[in-house]
């Protein structure tokens, strides 16, 4: 039946009409043509939005349907969208029963042959439409002079966009030459500071050494002397307790026989009269007081250094920090893993006890519970603060837009993740899966920064901005890098901003 409907004459003609009963159909009551924009009334009817609003005027009584008459309370006017399809449809037909009869393209209204153009419309017509009041008024040259006319429009413009192309490719790579020379400033820079860093050790090392050893000396000296005066006096007591021996024994004798030799006993006392110990010398004392004195000094000096460096190093931070454009952050409901609960702004993030019924989508994690922010950047500098509370089980960061989403996943830069956060009791940079980074303190609330084209992810307290941790520079090679949340059991996370 298809095969003799497609090429028998009573099978053509049945088409044709088909064709024409659906374009009748197609067709708006009021204006007769194909509807735009078509809306349905309550009692089913269907016209053109602007027909029936047109029709209606700006009366405010009772409205009716201009082809059944019911009267309608309300202008309730619902948009119809499958007959928008099916208008479509009947318009792609009479395009192909037209190209079918003759090969040429015809009028969808009036079935004949599309071979002027409108100006003022920048469309095809016939000769019928050029006749009717819509484009009586207006210029129509035939198809070809259009075709030819519009044809050379165009290759000015194209031209146009080709020089344009031409003069963004060499500011791309002008930008990308210069992004260069600054990386390797940069680089330079940072050579140097690591050189010069590296020489302030040595120099302190050897400084610190020099000290210790002059001290060692000292200690030496004033062991020796206190050797000395030991020896000495252990000496003299031993003598004493002789000499008191022997004078007591003297004493217990008869008086005839202790007298006897009483003036060589006396003697002998004055003799033996105690030595007072040697005292430090002036000079050792000299010694070290001037070595305390050049401590005190060396101290301030090494103060003095620390304190512009930490001026500097600040000024430096802050003048970072400028750089940075903060962003609005949502999370992204479709990478949520089921036991996340996101708020309705999409900025808070907390743990739910029981597995959610969501649409199994593949950029959905499925094993961590981590979810994306639907902001992704590839190139600039940019940061984010997320309020992290009393939580005991969370890790905020970036993460590569190709990161694994199914199965377990390492949140480390080697897995596509860099971040940190609370994690099996220590506040930590997840540097690797052996060997994180422990952290001394836990702020309440944290700075991302993303440096895209250094490769740099940057940590910082937002409450001092003092910074935490930064990561060794990547290559994202022209990747989209997202923000990355992970919330355990009893945690929650709140984007700012």
């Amino acid at each position: 039946m298809y095969f003799t409907l497609l090429h028998c004459p009573e099978g053509a003609m049945g088409a044709e009409n088909s064709v024409e009963r659906l374009q009748d159909e197609a067709s708006c009551p009021i204006c007769l043509k194909y509807f735009r924009e078509p809306v349905t009334l309550e009692c089913g009817h269907n016209f053109c939005h602007a027909c029936i609003t047109q029709c209606w005027g700006s009366s405010g009584t009772a409205i009716s349907c201009p082809q059944c008459r019911q009267t309608v309370q309300q202008r309730n006017l619902r948009p119809n969208r499958q007959l928008s399809n099916v208008i479509e449809i009947a318009r792609q037909l009479s395009f192909q029963a037209g190209k079918g009869s003759g090969g040429e393209r015809m009028c969808g209204e009036h079935q004949e042959a599309l071979k002027l153009f409108c100006e003022e419309d920048q469309t095809l017509i016939c000769v019928v439409c050029h006749l009717s009041w819509a484009h009586r008024a207006h210029t129509v040259v035939p198809i070809e002079e259009a075709a030819q006319e519009y044809k050379e429009k165009i290759q000015i413009h194209l031209k146009i966009l080709r020089e344009e192309r031409e003069t963004l490719l060499g500011f791309k790579l002008s930008r990308e030459k210069r992004s260069q020379e600054y990386l390797k400033k940069t680089q330079t820079e940072r050579e140097k500071i690591v050189s010069e860093f590296q020489q302030l050790r040595k120099f302190l090392v050897e400084q610190e050494q020099l000290l210790l050893a002059q001290l060692e000396n000292l200690d030496k000296k004033i062991m020796m002397i206190e050797n000395e005066n030991l020896a000495k006096l252990s000496e003299e007591i031993s003598c004493l307790g002789e000499l008191i021996s022997e004078t007591e024994g003297k004493c217990q004798k008869p008086a005839s026989e202790f007298l006897q030799d009483v003036r060589s006993t006396l003697s002998s006392y004055e003799k033996g009269k105690f030595q007072e110990p040697v005292e430090i010398s002036p000079e050792l004392e000299n010694s070290i007081s001037d070595f305390s004195q050049k401590n005190i000094t060396l101290m301030e000096t090494l103060r003095k250094i620390k304190d512009t460096l930490c001026s500097e190093l600040k000024a430096k931070i802050e003048e970072t920090l400028r750089s940075y454009r903060q962003v609005k952050v949502t999370l992204d409901p479709d990478t949520a893993h089921p036991n996340l609960i996101l708020s309705e702004d999409w900025k808070t993030v907390k743990w739910g006890k029981k597995w959610h019924n969501v649409p199994e989508d593949p950029e959905r994690f499925d094993s961590r519970a981590c979810v994306l922010g639907c902001e992704g950047f590839t190139s600039g500098r940019h940061y984010w603060e997320v309020e992290v509370g009393d939580g005991v089980l969370w890790a905020v960061g970036v993460a590569r837009e190709s990161v694994r989403r199914k199965g377990w996943i390492s949140p480390n830069p080697e897995g596509g993740i860099w971040a940190m956060g609370q994690w099996e009791e220590q506040f930590q940079a997840l540097t690797s899966p052996e060997s994180p980074l422990p952290l001394s303190w836990v702020p309440r609330k944290i700075r991302v920064s993303l440096d895209y084209e250094r490769g740099q992810v940057t940590f910082f307290d937002a409450g001092n901005e003092a910074p935490i941790f930064t990561f060794p520079p990547a290559s994202f090679t022209g990747e989209k890098i997202c923000p990355w949340l992970w919330v355990g059991p009893g945690s929650q996370l709140r984007l700012c901003h």
